[in-house]
């Protein structure tokens, strides 16, 4: 084993401590997922994300408004995994063409063809380019969009739980699990394979 290769546990090879939150995410997915493996090589990291990623579930943003946060974190930091499960995430929300247009604008780094979501996708890479540092002028954007300051917190709270698991997919290398694969996505060719 390489110094830059990490384990791809199973529940039972895992940290006493991970097994519980394997189990979990194994019965919501029917599978295990290879990044979950993976960051079972520390029960913290994988819990926090488990625990922060579901509190952002349950802000007061919408659930494609939180999709567009995650995927602008997912791109802008390389990790294939993420964009690839938050592509299939997104495109079983509905039907429509709009949400396959959607998922292609945001793996391909662009606006939204909707104004309300291009200014969530706007607002999230103000913060991230200015440590959160933004300026009036795009939080005033942001809130004449029709969202609101804890909105701005709420997008805060997505970019914190999504640099987390971004940064360590990436760090363990973890591959893209072939319940995925439809929907692979690599910086050198963004838009491919969004549509199911």
């Amino acid at each position: 084993m390489s110094e830059n290769t990490f384990a791809a546990h199973t529940v039972e090879s895992a940290p006493l401590a991970a097994q519980r939150a394997m189990e979990a995410t194994r019965k919501r997915f029917g599978y295990l997922p290879a990044p979950v493996a993976r960051l079972a090589t520390s029960p913290h990291l994988l819990d926090g994300f488990l625990k922060l990623s579901g509190l952002f579930e349950t802000t007061t943003l919408d659930p494609l408004a939180r999709e567009v946060v995650i995927m602008t974190v997912a791109t802008r930091n390389g990790c294939h995994v993420c964009v690839a499960m938050h592509t299939a995430k997104l495109l079983a929300m509905g039907e429509e063409d709009d949400y396959s247009e959607l998922a292609v604008a945001l793996r391909e780094q662009r606006a939204p063809a909707d104004d309300r979501l291009a200014a969530v996708r706007e607002f999230t890479i103000a913060v991230l380019t200015s440590a959160g540092a933004v300026g009036d002028a795009a939080l005033r954007a942001f809130l004449a969009a029709g969202f609101s300051r804890q909105n701005a917190l709420e997008v805060v709270l997505g970019i914190g739980a999504y640099t987390m698991s971004t940064l360590a997919n990436r760090l363990t290398a973890a591959p893209l699990d072939e319940q995925l694969g439809s929907h692979a996505w690599s910086v050198e060719q963004p838009g491919r394979q969004a549509r199911p």
